[in-house]
């Protein structure tokens, strides 16, 4: 019986392989991001903080960005303060990201990346690859259909590497 129940999940589990390309949240500068808007677009999905050693981190997301904006690549910055390094409010730290890295890459609002209180991207994501952010400037790539195809975490540098190589293959 064990086996069969667990073939029965393991199915289950391989019909859910796309990212949630209906997840809404809410943009640093009011209104929406929805990921359905980016269909058909590759989009890499990191959990930031500006009071974090790997803050520094937002230059090479800026860079990747604009190296392959063009070319259809979103990078979407979404702040939080799961690991209590973030500034207090959604306004500062959209001013820190401007003044400090001129910033023009979307961004969501502050919201929770793990635990109960995720954000029901995070959550999809567990489920469907096991994937949690441990600390900021973790990194999940969607492919154009919307499946999770890479993850990272804070030490794989955003513009250098393999995140560059696999959305270089994501793009051609």
């Amino acid at each position: 019986m064990r086996l069969v129940v667990g073939l029965m999940l393991s199915v289950l589990a391989g019909a859910v392989m796309a990212a949630p390309r209906d997840a809404v949240f809410p943009s640093i500068d009011g209104g929406k991001i929805t990921l359905s808007d980016y269909a058909g677009q590759p989009v890499l999905v990191v959990n930031t903080a500006s009071q974090c050693g790997f803050t520094y981190q937002y230059d090479g997301l800026q860079t990747l960005y604009d190296r392959f904006r063009e070319q259809g690549l979103v990078v979407l910055a979404v702040p939080s303060d799961d690991f209590n390094q973030e500034l207090g409010t959604a306004a500062e730290v959209k001013e820190f990201c401007e003044i400090n890295f001129n910033l023009t890459l979307p961004m969501t609002d502050m919201m929770h990346v793990r635990g109960v209180e995720a954000h029901p991207f995070y959550k999809d994501v567990q489920v469907e690859t096991g994937f949690v952010p441990s600390w900021n400037f973790n990194k999940v790539l969607i492919d154009p259909a919307g499946k999770v195809v890479g993850t990272w975490g804070s030490n794989a540098r955003p513009d250098r590497g393999a995140i560059p190589r696999e959305i270089e293959k994501l793009l051609n």
